[in-house]
């Protein structure tokens, strides 16, 4: 089965020998690692994908043995698979002020056109607790009264939930290298506007004022520290006629094609039809467990 494993605390030397050696000794083979040190912060993160050959008991030895690497090194280690158990993945959605995109999410999973199971929305805004509420899916608050968010609290949550994927369903806020790193490859964003030529938070104002008259939309994973390039998943476009008030294209955006265009996104995902590889979002082979 394939394991994902990271890892982020306080830099130090020799933080990834007792990992490293651990898992190739009890056999597993490599197919991705990746180190990063945060100069500025003396922050030291890793994540390693492989192929771990034992079973599911194997694998509770493996997450017990991080556990105490953990504790031993300050590292905060988390070890994840979608290989573990049968269920659908399970989902966190992050929102701020538009309902829409996490609306589109939920109906989707009601109508089974997304197989996952929504566990928990967040908010660093109230805006969206009524649609958790509409749907039955559990409602944490995480900002203060400007919006700022809780970062640790976030991160608690996620993992309170044991959740696969964090779904930024039009979440306005910037999460933490630190967060990225450790749900590296797990992290879905969805940006308003089509990358990489419309970056930032107005890539609707951005594109008109470069009458424009295509408008879109991008799915993609977060990846600490790079721009979304490579890790797009998912983009659609729609096209408006010449003289559209900025208005109304920001509505046709807004209210239908992103939350459309995040629904498509997050179903490669969790159908297992792309991953990411070294930066790059790739196909995952037929084959492959």
């Amino acid at each position: 089965m394939q394991v994902v494993i990271t890892a982020v605390g306080p830099d130090n030397r020799g933080l990834a020998d007792g990992i490293v050696h651990y898992v190739t000794t009890a056999g597993a083979n490599i197919h991705e690692i990746q180190m990063y040190d945060r100069d500025t912060e003396r922050l030291f993160a890793m994540l390693l994908r492989i192929e771990w050959p034992g079973d599911a008991a194997t694998l509770a030895d493996l997450k017990r043995e991080m556990t105490a690497i953990g504790t031993e090194k300050q590292l905060s280690i988390r070890v994840w698979t979608r290989d573990e158990q049968a269920e659908p993945p399970r989902l966190a959605i992050c929102t701020t002020y538009r309902p829409e995109p996490a609306l589109a999410l939920l109906r989707a999973i009601r109508d089974r056109r997304l197989h996952a199971e929504p566990a928990v929305m967040i908010g660093n805004r109230d805006n969206c607790r009524g649609v958790a509420e509409q749907f039955g899916v559990d409602w944490h608050a995480v900002g203060d009264a400007q919006g700022h968010p809780d970062n640790a609290r976030m991160v608690e949550l996620f993992d309170h939930y044991q959740v696969d994927y964090i779904i930024l369903a039009r979440y306005m806020r910037v999460l933490p290298p630190s967060t990225c790193w450790q749900f590296a490859g797990r992290i879905i964003n969805l940006h308003h506007g089509l990358l990489p030529p419309f970056p930032g938070f107005r890539p609707y104002e951005d594109a008109y004022e470069h009458r424009m008259l295509t408008y879109g939309a991008t799915v993609h994973f977060i990846v600490p520290e790079l721009d979304a390039g490579n890790q797009i998943i998912h983009q659609s476009t729609f096209t408006v006629f010449p003289g559209t008030p900025l208005e109304t294209i920001k509505r046709q955006g807004e209210t239908d094609h992103e939350p459309s265009c995040l629904v498509e996104g997050v179903r490669r995902v969790v159908d297992r039809e792309v991953e990411l590889h070294f930066h790059r979002v790739v196909r995952r082979a037929a084959s492959a467990p």
